[in-house]
């Protein structure tokens, strides 16, 4: 008889991985605004984003939380690192949803954080196959890591070409477009869509359904 077959922890599917880099993405909003909206403003907001989202545990988020008050310098680093990875994803998505090839420094810059996350994980075997496990969850990059990694499957597979900014000019949210003829034009249409329709029946001398949000 052979070796029996362990199981490592399940690699996040396609839709995970999009969903949280998007999310991340994301913290950073109204980015073409007078007043963008930061809610990665502390190590411990990193972390707590990262909870909410399913990247680490509620007992992992707790032990980060608690390193990053012992290593206040350690956190800022470890904070300034992730804002560094979702400002390359950022530009990444807007060279692609351009139609323009991204700009060397910003592949370099992905190259780069994306190395360093795997430099920190771990071959495990699962169902017969290996594949990459994440590193310590003590370490303040973790979340970091975890993102760069999510980020390195997405930016490698088809879903990148469908990665879109809302049209809205005062959202600019990512999100990726699953229509078959690749039309959608908001990140969600129950609010920006229907704010721009409000705004263009407006601007044609309209005036809101009673009832209706201004």
């Amino acid at each position: 008889m052979g070796t029996p077959r362990r199981a490592g922890p399940a690699l996040p599917d396609t839709q995970v991985d999009t969903a949280r880099v998007m999310a991340f993405v994301n913290t950073l909003s109204g980015r073409e605004t007078a007043a963008p909206s930061e809610r990665l403003t502390s190590c411990e907001a990193l972390v707590e984003w990262a909870r909410a989202e399913g990247v680490v545990t509620a007992a992992e988020a707790d032990r980060l939380a608690g390193e990053a008050k012992r290593q206040p310098d350690a956190a800022r680093q470890a904070l300034a690192r992730a804002r560094e990875l979702r400002e390359a994803l950022h530009a990444l998505f807007a060279a692609t949803d351009q139609g323009r090839t991204p700009p060397a420094g910003v592949l370099a810059a992905l190259t780069d954080h994306i190395g360093a996350a795997y430099a920190q994980a771990r071959l495990v075997p699962s169902a017969g196959t290996l594949q990459w496990a994440p590193g310590p969850a003590s370490s303040l990059d973790h979340v970091g890591a975890e993102m760069a990694r999510a980020a390195g499957r997405l930016v490698t597979s088809p879903e990148l070409a469908r990665v879109r900014a809302c049209a809205a000019p005062d959202c600019r949210w990512w999100f990726v477009d699953e229509t078959k003829n690749r039309s959608r034009r908001w990140c969600d249409m129950k609010i920006c869509g229907n704010r721009e329709k409000l705004r263009r029946f407006r601007a044609k001398g309209g005036s809101p359904a009673k009832g209706s949000r201004a």
